[in-house]
């Protein structure tokens, strides 16, 4: 076994050991490296690889091919001590930065790079350059070593030598993302020692991080740190500062904000489109909806760009406040300019048209969405029917949405639901069941409340068959049945006096923990007073009372009955009482029923006191 020597290199240049691992001790004490390049380096180990050497040259000759009972030598490998090596290799900094830069360069070395910069620091005359850093942060970023780049935060601090503007800005936005606020405040205090024009367009970053994460609060409260450290804001800042003012509310702060920004007087900037439309947004949401419109014709006069979402926002903003005409105005300006593309402003105008009573000018909306080819949303189908049925009643409702599917407007799940409760309200049962078929086709089968109409619809007409099997088919398509569906299943078989029934429904309602509402209570109370089961009608009233229910006319009237029937006067005097308390009314039957019940107890003042508090029949 031989080993090769070169004159080039003070130690042995190259392993290429077919058989044999072999792990020599290094010295290096070269002042130039030429073989920088070929070096792989791990924490304590160094192979020196070299495409001159084409040969082995630690070979075992008796040896062809390895094997598996190859026998593998190691030896240790000891460097230097890297601060005595560092004086002989490396004299400057210069020689520390391009070594570092060119190790992070490689993601094989990435690892290598961070821990001779760590070695780096321990010599006094190191600086990192900005190229070093970039790297660095680079690499810290995407391998998540978070508390790395605490340290590094300090190093910036203590050599005065910051990233470029970019690598800042993305380092910010990076720790914005990773929630690692204390690093972002951090990073900001060091910016703010040594760079005012970095740390402006630092401060801008974060304030847009936290927007993007709706830390509205926390924006503003950077605004007030760079208030206080004397920086100069930009229009960017300006303008992501009144989007945080915006979103919390805060119309005159967000007002003050553009006066100091036009004081300014700058001449021509890329946010300045958006500042406006921050403010006329605020301005709208907050009723001043004419100041808005104000500021918008001045940012017309100045020339500034104008698109469809400043017509939205001042739509919307008239609409709110019901300035019916202005708001016709602009959607007729916009129209001609052909920039209506927002599907929620035609929803604020029919909304606006529906409490003013303009019902037919709902229609007016569609037809302009029609001409302009956007489509009629759900929202809007549902909130047109609704409206009609609250303004003109059922049936205006129903030949409103039949003439609006006739126009080729689709309904949706929303208005499907709506309009199947309408056709059971009018007793339409045929056609209800035809719509809810329809919204089966089009796979609109897990809507809670079309299954409810519909079981109730069953139970209306004496089909409690019907209703179990719809129920079965509910929950097998993965649709949990509410309490409102309870309560329609307790009422149909409560009617029937199927208290079998009514006990399991009641019993499955507690096991999937849907805890029962007054009609809950008021329906099953009802079904054992009907089967004159009084007893089971007292337990559940007392549960009722006893989880904070409080008695309606419907609850009161079965109660009043039960009481008379149980003879329980005292418990029938304090129901009055409570009911009384509550101006709660009887009617004409319930009232005989009580007031017979006292007579018969020989309670003549009670029975009068009854008489005085509810009249007499």
């Amino acid at each position: 076994m031989a080993i090769a020597k070169s004159s080039d290199w003070s130690f042995p240049p190259c392993i290429n050991c077919k058989n044999r691992i072999l792990k020599p001790k290094i010295c290096y004490s070269c002042k130039t490296l030429p073989f920088l390049s070929n070096i792989y380096f791990n924490s304590r180990t160094l192979v020196a690889k070299s495409s001159s050497c084409s040969s082995p040259v630690l070979e075992e000759k008796s040896q062809k091919s390895p094997s598996k009972n190859s026998k593998i030598i190691e030896l240790d490998l000891e460097l230097q001590d890297y601060s005595t090596t560092t004086s002989t290799c490396l004299t400057d900094s210069k020689d520390f930065n391009g070594l570092i830069c060119s190790l992070l360069k490689d993601p094989q070395t990435q690892g290598i790079g961070y821990d001779y910069y760590e070695k780096a620091k321990e010599n006094t005359d190191f600086r990192p350059e900005k190229s070093t850093l970039k790297l660095l942060i680079r690499y810290l970023v995407y391998s998540n070593k978070w508390g790395s780049i605490i340290s590094l935060c300090e190093d910036l601090r203590s050599s005065q030598v910051l990233p470029d503007s970019s690598t800042c800005c993305k380092l910010i936005t990076s720790c914005i993302k990773a929630r690692k606020f204390k690093i972002v405040n951090s990073l900001l205090e060091v910016f703010i020692l040594y760079d005012q024009e970095l740390s402006v367009l630092a401060f801008d970053s974060a304030v847009k991080g936290y927007n993007k994460l709706h830390m509205y609060s926390s924006s503003v409260v950077l605004y007030e740190r760079m208030r206080s450290a004397g920086l100069v804001l930009d229009s960017g800042c300006y303008c992501s500062i009144m989007e945080a003012h915006l979103k919390m509310g805060h119309c005159d702060k967000v007002v003050a904000l553009f006066q100091e920004f036009e004081s300014k007087k700058v001449v021509s900037t890329p946010y300045y489109a958006q500042i406006y439309k921050n403010l006329c947004e605020s301005l709208g949401k907050s009723g001043r909806a004419f100041e808005a419109l104000e500021y918008f014709r001045d940012m017309n006069k100045k020339g500034i760009q104008e698109d469809h979402s400043f017509y939205s926002i001042l739509i919307c903003g008239f609409a709110s406040i019901r300035e019916v005409k202005m708001a016709e105005e602009l959607l007729e300006e916009a129209e001609g300019k052909r920039m209506l593309r927002d599907p929620a402003l035609f929803l604020k105008l029919v909304l606006m048209y529906i409490e003013e009573g303009l019902m037919e000018k709902t229609l007016d909306v569609v037809a302009v969405m029609a001409r302009v080819k956007i489509r009629v949303s759900d929202c809007i189908f549902c909130a047109i029917v609704n409206g009609f049925s609250r303004k003109r009643g059922l049936k205006s409702a129903v030949k409103v949405y039949e003439d609006l599917c006739s126009q080729g407007c689709e309904p949706g799940q929303v208005t499907y639901a709506s309009v199947l409760n309408l056709y059971c309200r009018l007793g339409l049962y045929s056609n209800a069941e035809m719509v809810f078929s329809e919204m089966e086709q089009k796979g609109f089968d897990k809507c809670v409340v079309a299954y409810s109409s519909m079981i109730a619809m069953y139970g209306k007409t004496g089909r409690p068959k019907d209703a179990m099997k719809l129920v079965a088919k509910m929950k097998e398509r993965g649709c949990q049945p509410n309490v409102w569906v309870y309560n329609s299943l307790l009422d149909i078989h409560g009617k029937v006096l199927n208290l079998r029934q009514v006990e399991k429904i009641w019993k499955e309602m507690k096991r999937r923990k849907i805890f029962p509402d007054r009609v809950s209570y008021t329906s099953i109370i009802s079904a054992y007073s009907r089967a004159r089961e009084f007893d089971k009608c007292l337990t559940y009233y007392q549960e009722f009372t006893l989880n904070g229910g409080r008695i309606d006319r419907a609850m009161a009237g079965i109660m009043v009955g039960v009481f008379s029937k149980m003879n329980r006067v005292d418990e029938l005097i304090g129901l009055l009482q409570n009911m009384k308390r509550e101006g709660t009314k009887l009617d004409g039957r319930l009232h005989r029923s009580a007031l017979n019940s006292l007579r018969d107890a020989g309670l003549q003042i009670q029975a009068k006191w009854m008489q005085e508090s509810f009249g007499a029949t």
